[in-house]
């Protein structure tokens, strides 16, 4: 098992809570994330909103790219999954900024291309908002120009949304053949597209079973395609604690969102943006990317348990978000990720 965690460029993962100790700060995210590599974690996923999602419209957001570059000088182990909305970024271009990190960290940079949801935000930042089928038309010449740009020079393509002519891109990335793309989505659209021209899949939070049902539908699409096999992920929200009744009084702490509140302005919207094959209670909307379906909340033998049927399911890598971060992944860090390896 691989553990990956959400880093907080937006201050934190509660739409209830204002302030959790883990500011929206070049400050905070460089120590997380120095400290990240000492606690045994393997990826940080950084996040791509103009506008801060979890605290408000208001509220301070971090840009995810030049974090990314930031980071790469200042970790030597740590994967560095940069979310990428092809919507907001032209491939050719993107692709040149991302071979400069993947150079800059030593072959540590992947990509996790995600879809524009928000409207508002595009709106606000001058970006042409598509529907949701049209979006992944566009993601699927995106990823076409950006695969063949990383692996050759002289690459011309013409399609609907993109042109390049004899693109020469230099120096190409350091991780062979390409940085890892990850991407995740529950529409036929996207599982189509993703397992046609990805390398892993990252799924929201859920129940192993779900999860398992997922990966194994993904696998099969796989083989038809005769390609080689993914990697899959899931996110989860984790609270670590002693007894029951602690982590249940955790949980009645953070799930308490209030309509009016900044972080619920959005939730229709992004309802009305996405296609899922489950509904998404405020409840599960209250933290991020439904992370407390995963389960991982409990004494740290429950959550060993937890973490073995996700294994069993498929599943190489934990996405976790906590709060406040840096306190919570030691607490994880040590009861949880330590054990299991000394078990």
């Amino acid at each position: 098992m691989r553990w990956g965690y959400w880093m907080p460029v937006f201050g934190g993962w509660l739409r209830n809570v204002d302030d959790e100790n883990m500011e929206a700060s070049w400050d905070y995210v460089k120590r997380l994330a120095i400290r990240s590599e000492e606690l045994g974690y393997d990826l940080s996923l950084i996040a791509e909103l103009n506008l801060n999602d979890i605290k408000g419209e208001e509220a301070p957001s971090l840009d995810a790219w030049s974090t990314a570059a930031a980071l790469a000088a200042v970790t030597s182990k740590l994967e560095l999954m940069v979310a990428v909305r092809p919507t907001f970024h032209n491939p050719a271009l993107l692709a040149k900024q991302a071979s400069n990190i993947d150079n800059i960290s030593g072959g540590r940079l992947s990509l996790n291309v995600v879809s524009s949801w928000w409207r508002d935000e595009a709106e606000k930042y001058g970006v042409h908002f598509e529907q949701h089928d049209d979006r992944y038309a566009r993601t699927a010449e995106w990823l076409t120009v950006i695969d063949n740009v990383w692996k050759k020079d002289h690459y011309s393509f013409a399609g609907k949304y993109y042109q390049v002519k004899e693109n020469v891109l230099q120096p190409k990335p350091a991780a062979r053949p390409r940085p890892t793309i990850y991407a995740g989505g529950e529409s036929e659209a996207a599982k189509e597209l993703i397992s046609t021209t990805c390398d892993a899949y990252v799924m929201h939070g859920d129940t192993p079973q779900s999860i398992g049902k997922r990966i194994s539908d993904m696998r099969e699409r796989r083989e038809r395609k005769g390609l080689p096999p993914m990697k899959f992920g899931v996110a989860a929200y984790s609270i670590v604690r002693d007894t029951e009744q602690e982590v249940k009084k955790e949980i009645e702490r953070i799930t308490n969102v209030r309509e009016g509140s900044a972080g619920y302005k959005n939730y229709q919207q992004w309802l009305a943006g996405t296609q899922l094959e489950q509904r998404v209670s405020l409840e599960d909307y209250s933290v991020s990317n439904r992370g407390l379906r995963s389960g991982l909340t409990g004494t740290p033998a429950q959550i060993a348990d937890k973490i073995e049927e996700f294994e069993q399911a498929g599943v190489d890598l934990f996405l976790l978000q906590c709060s406040p971060q840096l306190e919570e992944m030691e607490r994880f860090s040590e009861a949880v990720m330590m054990s299991s390896l000394s078990s």
